[in-house]
């Protein structure tokens, strides 16, 4: 069976070799090769990984290694299967939203110092996709009941508030600190965002918590067990 590890893409090389890192230690966790695949900024495309293992004669399994179900699961994903030409092909959910990658985001937090009492924004790159918002509305409460604390989602890139503007508002009406919980998998542009917001403390990309590559790795293995129901 063939396993492909589908992410967004960056232009910093950090961020390209912690989505690497993550195929090998999910790999290493299957004791099965996970080949990458980029929807954007750089390839190899999941188009161009598939139409490569066609010849194989094996069906493929995609995780798509995304925090909400957005425009690149819903619509960019299938796409590129569908030009592939692979005929047999199982595409999972999306990492999040789940209690596990807002269990991660917890994690990030404590590592940061965050403390209890402090005002936390939950931090997306960003979309106008409906149903990614939802997710991300979904993360910060089950991230608040996580810390006890009130968590106000807010973005990196497209979408309302920014998180600067999130930032200042929050000093505006609590005192206190304001912690930035990183939702982005990889470090990049969107990251140094996050780190120029004016925040007090800003945790780190959740992709090279160790474990993100036990969610991926439980992914794939949940899909090799059905195809073979």
């Amino acid at each position: 069976m063939n396993l492909i590890l589908v992410a967004h893409g960056t232009r910093k090389p950090g961020g390209v070799a912690m989505v690497g890192d993550l195929a090998a230690q999910a790999g290493a966790l299957l004791g099965h090769t996970v080949r990458v695949g980029f929807v954007d900024v750089l390839g190899p495309t999941p188009r161009e990984v598939l139409s490569s293992v066609v010849a194989t004669g094996q069906p493929a399994v995609v995780v798509p290694a995304f925090l909400s179900r957005g425009y690149h699961v819903r619509t960019d994903v299938p796409a590129h299967v569908a030009a592939s030409g692979h005929p047999d092909v199982t595409v999972t959910d999306s990492l999040g939203p789940s209690p596990q990658m807002a269990r991660l985001v917890a994690d990030r937090l404590v590592e940061s110092g965050w403390r209890p009492g402090d005002s936390v924004i939950l931090a997306a790159a960003g979309t106008s996709d409906p149903m990614a918002r939802s997710d991300l509305h979904v993360i910060s409460t089950l991230l608040s009941a996580l810390t006890g604390s009130r968590v106000e989602p807010a973005f990196a890139a497209t979408g309302d508030p920014s998180v600067r503007e999130a930032v200042a508002d929050l000093r505006r009406r609590v005192p206190g600190r304001v912690v930035v919980a990183s939702y982005l998998l990889a470090d990049g542009l969107f990251q140094d965002r996050l780190r120029y917001s004016g925040a007090d403390l800003v945790s780190e990309p959740l992709g090279t918590h160790p474990g993100v590559a036990r969610l991926i790795a439980n992914r794939f293995r949940r899909a090799r067990v059905a195809a073979t129901v």
